[in-house]
């Protein structure tokens, strides 16, 4: 089968014929119909993370936000059959820790993630461990590009936005950061009532965050956050999302909160800051600010948020603004350090 392969770190990722999967007892055998670029690939690509344990076994496929097909099942699955369409979710459970007896999957204590753990969505075929577990079926009414999103960063949004900081109708909210993740938190903050704020440095991201819902966009470049954030608000965001994970995107994000305000942090961060970014403590006393992460989804919230989907609340697909195959794939990868790519590419070709 056709693949997109990690070979070495930072170095061109190639187009090879690999080995298709063998089905396991467990597993279901996946033929990938949409696989979302996401920048946690490019992470992988640049060997971030070495500080969180994470180190890719090479050669590698990647690819983590991907929809499709059941093309065989193990003897012991017996939730899915060959025909059903399905999405991935990014992170498994392994369903008998406290954290995934309580519903936490996605924080399981022993926690595995598509296209990390296994080989991923940018080959054609894909072996999903567990699959009665990790697998969550897809409606006809969602087409496989939107539900590529749907796995990683717009769950992952969803999760923050609905659960972890609770957004409420009417409130205001800064979202730092416009690639999908971001886009998709504007995308679920306006779909719950709140007014939203984008901030980017790249003007073409920003007239997505416009489409998505922000009623304000700031160019990162051009002016002060932080001021005009305090200046549009009359006093500051109740809720702001870092959607990037470096150092000055995580403190504009704080600063740009009002007394008792919540930070969503949904980036991860860079080799720059290697997991540790410097916070104003005193601020988070004196003002008692909330600072609350989020990591992907729990597989048990997969339900109301497809409802919402279904019933046109919330539009996965409006993110995707390109399909590609192969080859660009690889060229969006290499571009991703510049942030040159707005909004969510989706590889849908293995030619």
């Amino acid at each position: 089968m056709k693949a997109l392969v990690l070979t070495e770190l930072g170095k061109d990722l190639e187009i090879l014929d690999v080995e298709e999967p063998t089905i396991t007892p467990d597993g279901a055998i996946i033929r990938v119909k949409a696989n979302g670029i996401c920048r946690s690939d490019w992470h992988l690509w640049q060997g971030d993370w070495a500080w969180l344990g994470l180190e890719l076994p090479l050669p590698h496929v990647m690819g983590h936000e991907f929809s499709g097909v059941v093309e065989a099942v193990g003897s012991n699955v017996t939730r899915y059959k060959v025909g059903d369409r399905v999405i991935v979710p990014h992170a498994h459970g392994c369903g008998v820790c406290e954290y995934c007896l309580n519903g936490y999957t996605n924080v399981c204590q022993n926690v595995s993630f598509a296209g990390t753990n296994y080989w991923g969505g940018y080959g054609e075929l894909v072996l999903v461990p567990e699959a009665d577990r990790n697998l969550v079926a897809l409606p006809e009414s969602v087409s496989f590009e939107a539900a590529a999103g749907l796995s990683c960063r717009f769950m992952t949004a969803w999760h923050g936005i609905v659960d972890q900081v609770a957004v409420r109708p009417g409130e205001w909210v800064f979202v730092n950061g416009c690639g999908g993740l971001g886009l998709s938190a504007i995308h679920i903050a306006r779909a719950l009532g709140a007014s939203v704020i984008a901030a980017d440095i790249n003007p073409a991201a920003l007239a997505l965050a416009k489409e998505q819902g922000a009623m304000h966009v700031i160019n990162s470049k051009e002016e002060d956050v932080v001021a005009k954030v305090h200046e549009l608000t009359g006093g500051g965001a109740h809720v702001a999302v870092d959607a990037l994970g470096i150092k000055i995107t995580c403190q504009a994000a704080i600063g740009s909160l009002r007394k008792r305000g919540r930070l969503l942090q949904a980036g991860l961060t860079s080799a720059a800051e290697e997991g540790y970014i410097p916070i104003p403590i005193d601020a988070l006393v004196l003002q008692e600010l909330s600072i609350v992460g989020v990591a992907n989804m729990p597989i048990a919230r997969f339900p109301d948020m497809m409802r919402m989907v279904e019933n046109g609340v919330i539009d996965p697909q409006a993110m995707v603004t390109k399909t590609v195959n192969l080859k660009e794939a690889a060229d969006i990868m290499q571009n991703m350090g510049s942030f040159a790519n707005p909004g969510v590419s989706v590889l849908t070709d293995w030619n």
